[in-house]
């Protein structure tokens, strides 16, 4: 049995390296497009969350300075 399997590896070793040279390329194709989709929500993470940074940091900017300021921003409607 050996010799009929060694003689047939021997026949076609290079149509196996070939198949698993490509299903190593296959593999190495759809882990970078999952590693590609995992950085692109983190990119899309980070973007939101440096937006909402932003956004508090130009309320704390506009933030009425004393209780009379408040007082008259409320009564203005501006607050």
């Amino acid at each position: 049995m050996w010799l009929l399997l060694q003689g047939w590896m021997l026949r076609h070793v290079l149509t196996v390296l070939g198949w698993l040279a490509a299903a190593a390329g296959v593999a190495a194709v759809l882990f970078g497009a999952r590693q590609s989709g995992r950085n692109a929500e983190r990119v899309e993470n980070m973007r939101r969350t440096v937006e909402v940074q932003r956004d508090q940091l130009e309320a704390a900017i506009r933030r009425p300075r004393d209780r009379g300021e408040l007082a008259r921003r409320m009564r203005d409607g501006t607050y």
